[in-house]
């Protein structure tokens, strides 16, 4: 493959930078007190309420909910400081960049039909958007909020993970492929096949790249290194997305939603051949999931219940139930 990016001037229509003015259909609370602890801010993508939510991660109350300003958030990235928050947005294929300390938009990026799901780069200069209907990547420069070239990729870009050392960037799309992009010179040089409907990827704590194929029942691992799948395992109907974290002192281990079991499945993730370690009962539709800082708590949103449940990953215990907006397709947290 020899994809080349296309560099594009960006247009001043494109981005538009909000004022007050534009801020009058934002819902938040003011900053609470910092609390003791890790801080740790859980941010949920409300599919059809166009909002995020905000919870306190720590003491498990609802912050509030944060207007994007467009239609269907769909997938969040959290700059590496926790300053910025980026939202992509299906229905109109733009990306809403919020400002966590205030908790409002400061931009709106039209990226292309159908903005599905956007990473940051390492070095957080970039976000890299999907464009699932255009089958391009958009790459957004960070500080100025322009887009600064596409690269054409398969047919329905769905997952965005970047390896370890930023070298290469890889992107699931609709035909049961992961392909693999060169960061520096912006071309696939590399298609590897996978299941259907391969949707998250995420980069492992083993500096492993990990996936889900929705479609399917399963779930692989591709070590950079080769690029070639090195693992997989089934782990039961529709799984969608991944988190890390520890069980007591014995990890880390990946957390998988699995939609259609409407469980949590711990898989371990330090040996070379994969094992479940135990399923947790969570609520109606799981889908996004994240891990707290030290991997002792998982924040699970159910797209059916329109909930948050918080995880004990040391009992396995669900500590506490919160309210979030319609649909919360995907949660991160601060770390």
């Amino acid at each position: 493959m020899n994809h080349q990016l296309r560099l594009t001037t960006p247009l001043l229509t494109g981005v538009a930078i909000f004022t007050l003015a534009h801020l009058t259909g934002c819902s938040v609370l003011m900053p609470p007190a910092k609390p003791e602890g890790l801080n740790t801010r859980v941010y949920t993508a409300n599919e059809s309420s166009n909002t995020v939510t905000v919870l306190d991660g720590d003491n498990y109350q609802v912050i509030g909910d944060i207007d994007t300003l467009n239609y269907g958030p769909h997938d969040l990235a959290l700059s590496r400081d926790g300053k910025q928050l980026w939202v992509t947005n299906l229905a109109n294929g733009r990306v809403s960049v919020i400002d966590t300390e205030s908790r409002k938009p400061v931009a709106s990026i039209y990226t292309g039909t159908r903005a599905h799901v956007v990473a940051l780069t390492n070095n957080n200069k970039h976000a890299w958007v999907a464009n699932i209907a255009d089958n391009t990547i958009s790459i957004i420069d960070t500080s100025i909020y322009r887009i600064l070239g596409t690269i054409p990729v398969g047919k329905g870009p769905m997952g965005i993970a970047f390896s370890r050392d930023g070298k290469f960037a890889y992107v699931s799309t609709q035909d049961k492929m992961v392909n693999v992009i060169d960061t520096t010179a912006h071309q696939v040089i590399k298609q590897i096949p996978v299941g259907p409907n391969p949707h998250f990827l995420t980069l492992g704590p083993d500096g492993r790249i990990w996936g889900t194929n929705t479609g399917s029942n399963d779930i692989y691992v591709i070590d950079p290194a080769t690029n070639e799948i090195a693992a997989t395992i089934e782990v039961g109907p529709a799984p969608q997305q991944i988190a890390f974290a520890l069980k007591g002192t014995a990890g880390p281990n990946a957390y998988v939603t699995v939609t259609g079991l409407n469980k949590v499945v711990v898989v371990n993730a330090t040996s070379p051949t994969l094992s479940i370690r135990e399923q947790i009962d969570v609520g109606d539709g799981p889908n996004g999931i994240w891990a707290n800082a030290v991997g002792t708590r998982i924040y699970v949103g159910h797209t059916k219940s329109n909930n948050v449940m918080v995880v004990d990953t040391g009992t396995s215990q669900v500590l506490a139930t919160l309210p979030v907006g319609r649909k919360p397709i995907r949660v991160v947290a601060s770390r």
